[in-house]
């Protein structure tokens, strides 16, 4: 297989296929207090998190391969957003979802050496998507975390059930 595949493949793998899918069933796990629920000033919530992947995703992906104007407002991504509910902070990660798998299996080796410019940075592309992933599962890991905190039970992500 052509390493541009194969890491395409592991991205949508370790994105769609694996965080995704542990963020759905934390939600699931949680009331819509919950999703809300931080600890203090210092800590964010569930639903933060999720609206911040969402950013980060688009940003560091759209902007670069797909060349989309780069018109995220991060700060709002850590304010409250509590009017927001489980199913729609689902279908933001859905439709994010959608906006990728428009693009990114077209992407090539030509894409991956390229730099961009995202945020305050010069990145290759192959960084970007390395980038992605990490900064994905890092959140991911801490919304299984928080789950865990407030649900006081084992999530089961090696298994298929929870119990």
């Amino acid at each position: 297989m052509d390493l541009t595949k194969l890491i395409i493949q592991e991205f949508k793998r370790r994105i769609f296929d694996e965080s995704y899918v542990r963020i759905f069933k934390c939600l699931d796990r949680l009331s819509e207090e919950q999703v809300w629920f931080s600890q203090n000033k210092h800590n964010n919530s569930i639903g933060n998190l999720i609206l911040h992947l969402e950013g980060n995703l688009r940003q560091w992906m759209s902007s670069s391969f797909d060349g989309k104007i780069d018109k995220r407002m991060r700060s709002e991504e850590f304010s409250l957003h509590k009017n927001e509910n489980k199913e729609s902070l689902k279908l933001r990660l859905l439709q994010l979802q959608e906006e990728l798998l428009l693009f990114i299996d077209e992407i090539e080796q030509k894409d991956l050496e390229k730099r961009y410019s995202v945020q305050v940075y010069e990145e290759y592309g192959v960084a970007i998507i390395i980038h992605v992933i990490e900064h994905f599962s890092y959140h991911t890991g801490q919304i299984a975390y928080i789950t865990k905190q407030l649900d006081d039970k084992e999530l089961n992500f090696y298994t298929e059930s929870l119990e």
